[in-house]
């Protein structure tokens, strides 16, 4: 399986209208390769670089098997298809929160799961909610590190 950004390469700088500084959408993301059995996705986005060691900036699952790919400002809408939810990010948000450093460079880790099957959590759910419902039922993950750091002003 793997995972890309049209906007961004593995270890790139994440531009700037994905992030807080910018418009905080989020960016577009395609996937490819799913193992077989795989009956849904779940996607988890990271920012191990956090003050804390991990601040969680998007938590999205049930994405249907079919599905390859994330537009453009898709983690910014309250309703989705297909069952699709989204979790509670550390900003206190559903949805996508854009990498947002309170100084320095940070690494941002988009982590896709492929599923056996959907889990069974409502929306708003945490990223310890969202782990503890994956456990024994992930057959595949990919990762995609972007970059982000503030300017000098």
């Amino acid at each position: 399986m793997h995972l890309h950004s049209p906007e961004f390469s593995t270890g790139g700088y994440i531009p700037f209208k994905y992030t807080c500084d910018g418009d905080d959408l989020s960016p577009p993301l395609t996937w490819d390769s799913p193992p077989e059995g795989t009956q849904s996705f779940a996607l988890i986005v990271n920012d191990h670089d956090a003050p804390d060691g991990h601040f969680t900036h998007w938590l999205v699952y049930n994405l249907p098997d079919h599905l390859r790919e994330l537009p453009e400002g898709w983690g910014n809408h309250d309703r989705l298809p297909d069952g699709i939810k989204q979790g509670k990010n550390d900003f206190g948000n559903l949805g996508f929160g854009g990498p947002c450093p309170p100084e320095g460079t940070h690494r941002y880790f988009f982590k896709l799961h492929a599923l056996d099957q959907p889990v069974d959590l409502p929306s708003g759910a945490t990223k310890e909610d969202l782990k503890q419902a994956m456990e024994g039922h992930v057959l595949s993950s990919v990762e995609l590190m972007g970059r982000y750091g503030k300017a000098e002003f």
